[in-house]
């Protein structure tokens, strides 16, 4: 894939030490910006790397790691899709789809480490809940779930995304209980569920005072106030959505690498930046998926962008059920076994998504003659910047 000629740094190089200036920020988010600016610069360091064949020589830097850096995922992606390429088993897997409303979306703005939390919590529940009951599947399911907070326009719009094996391990643990074909479990039973846990978690953390308000919802300090405002959400039905399985190990694994890893807004998005303008596409799903352009601001741009910075060491892809991380390797060994079913037939070979991601620490073909490896000569080291203020 071809570099984009427009990248996020770019837009945060000419404009975010002015909204660094503007606004008063916590120290997290002056280091996101600041790592997703020096990517690949000789701010980071590098080496020096010469072509064993035509002596070409170039600098080549190193990578800031960052997990919103639109130029770090890739690599982190395939190492995570090789491990779960180990754990696929040969059934359909689902797609279900948990979204807070507006609401609540609010306060999880305010209370991001608690409430995005809660959210794990109560669909987890949810899932484990329904699935273990006899009048559904009846048996212990397997899932993992990703947190997502952005819409297409880049407002915060909290949502998880649950890829669910089609089937589950019986309580006895001794038959596969399948799913019936094309099905999962009932999208109104689950957001009733899903509602009912997560409000009641939510008022569990207001009541022990986990919770913090301002601005516009500044009112909500007060208990009654509070309470007639969870007492309104909780009339509205919450959405649920069950999108068509995938099929087999094949189709899930090429989903997963496009949706595990991704960050608010790739670099093959962005379109232009002119002056203090940035366009990039979106889509607008309300109108049959169409794809348009938005611009908006400089400082408003940065300003979404930022609303999706999570909170340090927020793990944000979560396992549950029979793929819980504990004893996640003897149960996947079971379900193979009761499923009879040779994986190594099934499951596809992994399509690197940056080739410059995934070998960084190898030789690699000279991109002048194509013949020779490019071979690390000498370090370069990092370029010293001025220490970052807290200003939170």
């Amino acid at each position: 894939m071809p570099r984009p000629t427009l990248e996020l740094a770019d837009i945060l190089r000419q404009h975010g030490p002015a909204y660094r200036q503007a606004h008063a920020l916590p120290v997290q988010q002056h280091q996101l910006m600041r790592a997703i600016e020096t990517c690949r610069t000789a701010a980071l360091g590098g080496h020096v790397e010469k072509c064993d064949h035509c002596q070409y020589t170039r600098n080549s830097y190193n990578s800031c790691r960052n997990r919103h850096c639109p130029k770090c995922q890739g690599k982190a992606r395939d190492k995570w899709l090789a491990d779960r390429r180990s754990e696929l088993l040969p059934v359909e897997y689902f797609h279900v789809v948990f979204t807070l409303p507006p609401a609540i979306a609010a306060i999880a703005y305010q209370n991001k480490p608690v409430v995005y939390d809660l959210l794990f919590r109560a669909v987890a529940a949810t899932l484990l809940t329904i699935a273990r009951d006899p009048k559904h599947l009846g048996a212990e399911p397997g899932f993992f779930a990703v947190l997502h907070s952005w819409g297409q326009t880049l407002q915060h719009h909290p949502h998880l995304h649950c890829v669910v094996a089609a089937g589950g391990l019986s309580a006895d643990r001794k038959r596969w209980i399948r799913c019936r074909p094309g099905f999962c479990l009932p999208v109104k039973v689950l957001s009733a569920l899903f509602r009912r846990l997560f409000l009641d978690s939510l008022q569990r953390a207001y009541e022990q005072g986990k919770l913090q308000f301002f601005s516009e919802l500044e009112r909500l300090h007060s208990a009654p106030t509070f309470a007639a405002y969870v007492k309104r959400i909780r009339m509205r039905q919450w959405v649920v959505y069950a999108k068509a399985p995938f099929g087999g190990p094949q189709q899930v694994l090429g989903y997963l690498g496009r949706y595990t890893h991704r960050v608010a807004l790739s670099n093959q998005r962005l379109r232009r930046l002119e002056g203090d303008q940035v366009t990039f596409d979106w889509k607008d799903y309300r109108d049959h998926s169409r794809n348009k352009t938005m611009t908006l601001p400089a400082e408003e741009f940065i300003r979404r962008f930022l609303l999706h910075a999570l909170p340090p060491r927020f793990q944000r892809i979560r396992h549950y059920g029979f793929l819980a991380n504990v004893h996640r390797r003897q149960n996947i060994a079971l379900c193979r076994e009761l499923l009879t079913t040779d994986r190594t037939q099934l499951l596809p070979e992994i399509t690197p998504s940056d080739p410059d991601e995934v070998i960084l620490d190898q030789p690699r073909l000279c991109p002048l003659c194509r013949i020779g490896l490019m071979i690390r000569i000498e370090r370069l080291l990092p370029l010293s910047l001025p220490e970052l203020v807290d200003s939170s």
